[in-house]
Parts: C-alpha cells; sequence; structure tokens
C-alpha cells in the first residue's frame, strides 16, 4: 500500500487564507499562527518604536517593520514567514509585497505555541538565509537568546535585567525589562 503525500503548500495558498488567518509557509508546509498576547505585542510595540527612534535619531537608513509583515526568504514560492520585527537595511529587497531576502535582523517573541519553531525551526532557517543577527526574546524564562551569524559564533543568552547590545547598531543597547514597565 503506498503512503499517503503530504501536501506542499505555495505562497498562492498563504493569500488564499480566509481574512483573519495567519500562517507562515517553510519548505512547503503550512503552520498556522495563534494571536498573540498581551505581553508579546508589548514588546513588539516597545522594541519596534526604540529600535525606530534610534535609526532616526541616528540617520540610519534601515526600516523596522512589525509583524504581520511578508518576509520572502528565498526565491521560491514555498517559504514565507512573519517574524514578529525584521530590520531590513537594504532598501531594494522591499517592495508593496514585503521584504524579499534576508533582513538584517529579526526578533522573534517567543509564545507557548511557537516555542520549537523559534528556537529550532526558524534558527536554522534565518541562519540559511543569510539573516545577519536573531534575537529569540522569551518572556517565560526571562530571556534572551542573541545569534550573530556573520560571526558563526555561540548564542550569547542575557537576562531580562541586562543590556543587550545591537550587532547591527553597536550604540544601541536594549534592556527588555524595562519595555514591560
Amino acid at each position: 500500500m503506498a503512503l499517503a503525500q503530504e501536501k506542499l503548500y505555495t505562497i498562492e495558498d498563504i493569500y488564499a487564507l480566509p481574512d483573519g488567518e495567519r500562517a507562515e509557509l517553510i519548505g512547503g508546509r503550512m503552520y498556522y499562527m495563534a494571536p498573540p498576547n498581551f505581553r508579546h505585542q508589548k514588546l513588539v510595540s516597545e522594541l519596534t518604536q526604540l529600535i525606530g527612534r534610534h535609526i532616526k535619531t541616528k540617520g540610519g537608513g534601515c526600516e523596522v517593520i512589525p509583524a504581520p509583515f511578508a518576509v520572502f526568504l528565498n526565491a521560491d514560492e514555498k517559504t514565507y514567514v512573519e517574524p514578529d520585527i525584521s530590520v531590513i537595511c537594504d532598501k531594494n529587497k522591499l517592495n508593496e509585497r514585503g521584504c524579499n531576502g534576508a533582513p538584517d535582523l529579526v526578533i522573534e517573541i517567543v509564545s507557548p505555541s511557537s516555542r520549537r519553531m523559534d528556537y529550532s525551526t526558524k534558527n536554522a532557517l534565518y541562519s540559511d538565509a543569510g539573516v545577519r543577527e536573531y534575537w529569540i526574546v522569551d518572556p517565560e524564562k526571562e530571556r534572551t537568546t542573541v545569534y550573530h551569524y556573520e560571526e558563526d559564533a555561540a548564542p550569547a543568552i542575557f537576562s531580562f535585567y541586562q543590556d543587550i547590545a545591537v550587532g547591527i547598531y553597536k550604540d544601541l543597547k536594549i534592556h527588555i525589562s524595562e519595555l514591560l514597565q
């Protein structure tokens, strides 16, 4: 007896989802997303504003965009993600549909339903796609794991009560616990 073939999805399937339903597409597999809670959204909002102010103050050319925002990491129709926060410094990657290629900095806020995806699947995906820096902000564990893929170094882990230097902006330090007050 032949095994059933798993359906492979494309970006067309993502755009065909009913209004209000969100999913990501990785290697042709669809991953539905649960609605975020208040703490998650507060962190997304505060981090986006903080990084955005820093960029404007320094006269930088990068864009900081919160989810929902389409990121097409690969030149195929089988991968589509919506990082919680994307910082894109090459404006040629941006168009009306989203970002075509790897953002410079990606921040994911861990939710109970996204833990495995953020720490494992997306970690490998972002590394392979050329993201320069990846942060996993984990409210439950009150820690942030930072990967500097360009340096090919072990990740650094910070508590929410420590300053974290942003790798792509050496003069920007973020203290997560202060954002939750």
